[in-house]
């Protein structure tokens, strides 16, 4: 069971990386991605198009307790010392990996005929993943039992989760009035693969023993779930992982329902407060579903050999007697029962204050649905400045992060955007967002943590966004 975990989840963080918090494009109105995280963002687009593949890829890696520089770096120190004190030890059981990648399929938008409303809709591939530092068990691998009589080794350590699965969405953005906008995105799920196991308990325990110098403790409830790695696995086995992965993603798979709600509210003409909840949905596991568990509780003090009654059966197996001994009080089993997960649900929210020279916005056409409410509510202005709150649910707990950012347009051909993020990862990251406009393409690149990028081997966080799109807004 754990070796299956251990490959799952390297399968999972080693090939797709992304950061969860997406903080340069929150709110980046010119970016019609920005969508994805506020359906309630304000929208003045007549229509829009994502090159397919193109209009959305971003990548990430992060950990929160060691870097690669910690371990392998030429500093003079043994390397053993180094994973002894920076890794088994130095390492808390709140440290993670975590991980999330989404690439954009295809996407796209259009302004109906009530111009004050906005569709959208599209469909991206997602993989999220997190490993928290299953240290007890760590430390035993590492150190053993021999030295550390009476000792509990904490089984509850282990905590990880990923998945990877295809999400079609449809969202609608409403203009209520000239000082709220609203918007809400239904979410399909077609999971791909899952694994948990999250909800573990008990302890291994060495003592002194009675018939042996050693007797071994362990209970157990233990249990890791998962589905679509049999499928996998098959498909491996017959080369024919791409097809296996397109229709699991296009409801051959596990299905599930979601919601994105958001908003965008003018306290004056110049102050905007905006919030989202993202992800607010479940997936239903019974296809290919396979699920493992440890749960008993069981003392044992070794290969007992009692002369001379051993004597009596040469052909006895004393080491399959041990094994028969142990299964039997901690059984190990495997089953297909049908389970539910739940999203990781994101929160977003900031206050803006828009300043500087007023300027048009890129809408070209009659735009009703702004000036017939508020000519305040529709000027854009060349400079914003405030502040962002993310959060996520996550096994171990929610997850915060706050950023501060400032804003600079320069007229309709360029935007910037710049971040100053504190969270789990870092307390230095500075990021950076551009967008570009030319005709009817837009072109836009993120990247955070830019100082870490004088060392990547060195850094605890580090990721980029990029995407094409094509936008119209109308004619006069």
């Amino acid at each position: 069971m754990v070796k299956k975990a251990v490959v799952i989840t390297i399968f999972c963080i080693g090939l797709f990386m992304h950061a969860q918090n997406k903080q340069l494009l929150y709110d980046f109105t010119e970016v019609p991605q920005a969508l994805m995280i506020n359906p309630g963002m304000e929208t003045d687009f007549s229509w829009y198009a994502g090159i397919p593949l193109l209009s959305g890829i971003s990548v990430q890696a992060g950990s929160s307790g060691i870097t690669v520089n910690d371990i392998f770096a030429n500093d003079g120190l043994d390397i053993n010392d180094k994973v002894r004190d920076r890794l088994i030890y130095g390492m808390a059981t709140r440290d993670e990996v975590s991980s999330t990648d989404q690439v954009e399929i295809f996407s796209g938008g259009f302004r109906g005929k009530d111009p004050s409303v906005f569709y959208s809709f599209g469909l991206y591939n997602e993989v999220d993943a997190i490993v928290y530092w299953f240290k007890d068990y760590a430390i035993l691998g590492y150190e053993g039992n021999a030295d550390r009589l009476n000792e509990r080794f904490d089984l509850s350590d282990l905590v990880t989760r990923g998945e990877m699965l295809n999400v079609f969405h449809f969202g609608i953005n409403k203009r209520m009035n000239k000082d709220l906008t609203l918007g809400a995105r239904g979410k399909i799920y077609s999971s791909i693969l899952d694994f948990n196991t999250v909800d573990n308990d008990g302890y291994f325990v060495t003592t002194e023993g009675e018939n042996n110098v050693y007797a071994s403790t362990l209970d157990a409830d233990l249990e890791l779930r998962t589905s679509g790695v049999n499928a996998l696995e098959r498909a491996s086995d017959d080369d024919n992982v791409a097809a296996t992965l397109i229709k699991r993603g296009l409801f051959g798979g596990n299905l599930g329902l979601g919601v994105d709600l958001g908003f965008t509210y003018y306290l004056n003409g110049q102050t905007v407060v905006t919030g989202s909840l993202l992800d607010l949905g479940f997936i239903y596991h019974a296809n290919d579903v396979e699920n493992y568990t440890l749960e008993g509780n069981a003392t044992i003090e070794g290969v007992e050999v009692i002369l001379p009654d051993a004597l009596d059966d040469p052909d006895q197996d004393f080491w399959q007697d041990l094994v028969d001994e142990v299964e039997e009080f901690i059984p190990f089993e495997n089953d297909t029962k049908a389970y539910v997960t739940f999203r990781p649900t994101k929160l977003y929210g900031s206050i803006r204050y828009n300043f500087g020279e007023p300027m048009q916005g890129s809408a070209v056409c009659d735009c009703d649905y702004q000036n017939a409410n508020s000519a305040s509510s529709a000027v854009k202005y060349r400079n914003s400045i405030g502040g962002q709150l993310y959060m996520i649910n996550r096994p171990r707990g929610p997850q915060s992060a706050l950023t501060a950012f400032y804003q600079r347009r320069f007229g309709n051909f360029m935007a910037l955007k710049a971040t100053y993020t504190v969270d789990k990862f870092t307390f230095t990251n500075l990021g950076l967002g551009a967008t570009f406009q030319a005709g009817a393409f837009n072109f836009y690149l993120m990247a955070d943590n830019l100082l870490a990028y004088r060392n990547i081997a060195d850094s605890h966080y580090s990721s980029f966004q990029i995407g094409l799109n094509i936008i119209s807004w109308g004619e006069k």
